[in-house]
């Protein structure tokens, strides 16, 4: 038996994988994984010890010992396995990348097709080249449709997990400057994450916001091969709808023939429109009725800070601190601006990976900040470093020092802006606000 029959003789047992010696089942199979500061090696008589049922290893020293499997390349092993489980799999498997809002649309999408089938999806946000594998090992025996989020920091990302995960159905939710400097350019970030469309030309199907006219002539590129199906306000939707209000809440209304269904979330933000209308689209593809994704929609709730709004004794938050970059910052100040609200502040994280135009975004993030009326703000991280900035904008080195400044001058009675990357740790602010 080769190793790749090996890998999934031993996974169809239990079907359970792991890569943390902690979280270890009886049954499981344990891939000992090498990382920049741990190397999981050190941990195979740990997972032996409890209960793995095979342990995948680079450490030569485990040739021949039982229940382990001594291969050139771990993670390598990790997506040979999902390839081939992958493969068995009888289900729809929707695909969804982009630069803003692929967890969130993930998540409405989970939530509109369970109405009607037993759906699986990616866990937290386990989108790379080690979380797809694990995605697609994780999916039940029962499920009848997968969402697989994709994410991308370098060229060529989306294609390879493409052939990871093979989807069907796919959804780019939009491209935007991000992680410049792995990319290269703007470019550079269209190009790989348009990949998904150039998977999908073999005869797959894309769902395509017709309000954004570059992912609506990327697509356009893998016709015919390609079905496209688009949603969004644009007159030329398939699946029109249109955003009506932020109250804080943002809602919104999608047609079906000549029905109209008014949907009120519990999302933060006119940019969580496209969001929602996505998840339209897909459900309505899918044979969901329309009222059920009207209920669906409605009844999601936003976590991980992520579009969120939390009342404090202090203030009440506009939390959304979980990613950040240029387009995600311009959206979530935008949206905070159009709040009506009389005493207004902000604590912002700088923006990670952006090359050369680091100096220049961030020059471009303070003037909007400056255009929101702020009492106050707080910029954290040494992004902001030799900026000129306005009155009421203060520079902080780090979280921790962000910290200091809110015990000795508290921010009390406004409605406050968090906005940063989950490295910013900013939701760690949260018991000072």
């Amino acid at each position: 038996m080769d190793t790749v029959e090996i890998l999934y003789d031993t996974y169809l047992r239990s079907r359970k994988v792991t890569t943390d010696s902690r979280g270890v089942e009886p049954g499981c199979i344990f891939f000992a994984l090498k990382g920049e500061r741990f190397d999981g090696g050190a941990f195979v008589e740990q997972a032996l010890a409890g209960g793995a049922a095979l342990c995948v290893t680079s450490w030569r020293e485990y040739e021949g010992r039982e229940r382990c499997l001594v291969v050139p390349d771990v993670a390598e092993a990790l997506r040979t396995l999902a390839v081939r489980h992958r493969a068995s799999l009888g289900i729809s498997v929707l695909g969804i990348t982009g630069t803003n809002g692929k967890t969130t649309t993930k998540e409405l999408v989970r939530a509109v097709l369970s109405r009607r089938y037993r759906t699986s999806a990616t866990r937290g946000n386990l989108n790379n080249h080690l979380g797809v594998p694990l995605t697609l090992l994780s999916i039940p025996a029962d499920a009848e449709v997968a969402i697989v989020e994709m994410g991308a920091n370098h060229p060529g990302e989306i294609a390879d997990l493409c052939r990871v995960a093979s989807p069907g159905f796919g959804l780019i939710t939009n491209v935007g400057r991000a992680h410049l400097e792995g990319f290269g350019s703007f470019e550079g970030v269209v190009a790989t994450k348009t990949e998904l469309y150039r998977h999908l030309a073999h005869g797959g199907t894309a769902f395509v916001c017709a309000d954004n006219s570059l992912l609506v002539d990327e697509a356009a590129k893998c016709a015919p091969g390609m079905t496209v199906v688009t949603y969004g306000s644009s007159t030329a939707s398939q699946v029109r709808g249109s955003h009506v209000a932020d109250v804080p809440f943002m809602r919104f209304y999608f047609e079906v023939a000549d029905c109209v269904y008014t949907v009120q979330s519990r999302l933060l933000g006119g940019y969580n429109f496209q969001n929602c209308m996505a998840a339209v689209c897909v459900g309505l593809r899918f044979g969901v009725d329309p009222f059920d994704i009207k209920e669906a929609i409605e009844a999601y709730e936003p976590s991980n800070q992520r579009s969120q709004l939390k009342a404090t004794g202090r203030n009440r938050l506009y939390l959304d601190c979980y990613n950040a970059n240029p387009s995600s910052m311009e959206a979530a100040v935008a949206s905070f601006a159009a709040q009506e609200w009389p005493r207004k502040a902000a604590v912002i994280g700088g923006m990670h990976e952006l090359g050369a135009d680091e100096r220049a975004e961030h020059m471009r993030l303070v003037d909007m900040l400056a255009g929101c009326g702020l009492e106050r703000c707080l910029l954290v991280g040494p992004e902001f470093d030799g900026l000129a900035l306005p009155a009421g904008m203060t520079r902080c080195a780090d979280t921790a020092e962000a910290a200091a400044v809110l015990r000795r001058e508290p921010i009390e009675g406004a409605l406050v802006l968090v906005k940063g990357s989950n490295t910013n740790r900013l939701w760690t602010l949260e018991e000072l606000l």
